[in-house]
C-alpha cells in the first residue's frame, strides 16, 4: 500500500515548497499517494498559479501519514490570514498524533513557523529559511532552532530550510521509507545531488557531514573526496578553498563537529574497506588509502570502531 501524503495548501503558498517535494515523492514508483488539503477550495500561489479542488481539512489523518506544511512567499502576510488561523487550529488538534509519531510532520521552509505557532515545536530541534529564523525563535522560544541546516529531524518531526531544501528532505524520506536504491533512482531521474542527513547512523563517509550550507567546507570536502589517499596538509586545503587554516578548522568544528584530519581519516578508512572487500590484502588496501601500513589502518579503524 502507498503511504498517504497530505499537503496543507494555503493561499500564498510557495509553489516550489509544494511541487518540489510532490514531484520527488511522485517519482518513487507509486510508493506515495498525494492529496492537497486546506480551509479554502481554491488558492493563489507564489507564482500566481491557481490551485483548485483543494480538499477540506479532514477531522483526522490515518496513522502512517506524512503531513507536509509548505511555506508561503511572504509569511508575514499569508500566515496571518483567517485561512492560516484555521489551519493553525487544525494543526493544534493533530498534536497528540504527531507527538505519538502516528503522523509524520514535514515542514518546508517557513512552514515551520506555522507549525511553531500551533505549538508543535516545543522542545523540538528545528530549522527554516535563514530569513525566518528570528521570527521562528520569537514564535515559540521553547523551539530549539538550528541555523545553517538543510533539514533536521527530531522525534519524527522534520523541518527544512528554504525552497529547494524540500527536495533534499523528500529524497531523504524516500531513503528512509523506501530504501537507498529508490532514493538514488529518483535523484538520478531528477538530476539532483542526493544529500542525506548528517545524523543518519548508516551514512557512508562519502555522504556524511554534507548536511550544511557552508560553501568553503563543501569545497574542502570535494577536494578530499577526489583524492582521499593524498597526504593533504591543512594549509594546502585551506589555500585551495580560499580561507585560512585556522578559519577552516573553526568552520569544520562549528558546522560538522569534526576536525579536518578526522574527516579525511574517515574517507581513507572507506577506501581501505572497499579495497579489502574487493579481495586485496590489508597491507595493500592500507597503502592504497594513504595509510603508511596496515597497522596504522587498524589503529584508525579502532578509533572509529570500524570492523
Amino acid at each position: 500500500m502507498s503511504i498517504p501524503v497530505w499537503f496543507l495548501t494555503l493561499p500564498g503558498v510557495m509553489m516550489l515548497d509544494v511541487t518540489g517535494p510532490a514531484e520527488t515523492l511522485k517519482l518513487a514508483k507509486g510508493a506515495f499517494s498525494l492529496r492537497y488539503i486546506g480551509p479554502q477550495e481554491t488558492v493563489t500561489t507564489s507564482t500566481d498559479m491557481t490551485i483548485s479542488r483543494v480538499e477540506p481539512l479532514p477531522e483526522s489523518l490515518p496513522d502512517g501519514s506524512l503531513l507536509v506544511v509548505p511555506g508561503s512567499f511572504d509569511s508575514t502576510v499569508w500566515f496571518d490570514t483567517p485561512q492560516a488561523l484555521t489551519a493553525r487550529n487544525w494543526l493544534m488538534q493533530l498534536q497528540p498524533a504527531i507527538y505519538a509519531r502516528n503522523i509524520t510532520l514535514v515542514c518546508v521552509c517557513s512552514g515551520t513557523l506555522l507549525a511553531a505557532r500551533a505549538g508543535l515545536m516545543q522542545g523540538v530541534q528545528c530549522t527554516t529559511h535563514h530569513e525566518v529564523l528570528a521570527r521562528l525563535k520569537a514564535a515559540d522560544p521553547r523551539a530549539l532552532v538550528k541555523e545553517n541546516r538543510i533539514f533536521i529531524e527530531d522525534r519524527g518531526i522534520w523541518t527544512s530550510a528554504g525552497i529547494t531544501a524540500g527536495i533534499d528532505l523528500a529524497l531523504h524520506l524516500i531513503h528512509r521509507l523506501c530504501g537507498a536504491q529508490m532514493a538514488l533512482d529518483v535523484a538520478r531521474e531528477m538530476v539532483v545531488y542526493f544529500r542525506r542527513s548528517g545524523d543518519d547512523p548508516q551514512l557512508s563517509p562519502w555522504l556524511s557531514h554534507r548536511n550544511h550550507l557552508n560553501p568553503a567546507i563543501h569545497r574542502a570536502q570535494d577536494l578530499l573526496i577526489q583524492h582521499p589517499e593524498k597526504s593533504w596538509q591543512l594549509d594546502e586545503i585551506a589555500g585551495r578553498v580560499h580561507v585560512s587554516a585556522r578559519h577552516l578548522t573553526r568552520l569544520f568544528r562549528q558546522h560538522l563537529g569534526i576536525s579536518v584530519r578526522d574527516y579525511h581519516e574517515q574517507l581513507r578508512l572507506a577506501v581501505a574497506q572497499q579495497r579489502v572487500t574487493q579481495g586485496e590484502s590489508a597491507e595493500r588496501a592500507a597503502l592504497a588509502a594513504g595509510f603508511s601500513s596496515s597497522r596504522q589502518l587498524r589503529r584508525a579503524a579502532l578509533r572509529w570502531q570500524v570492523e
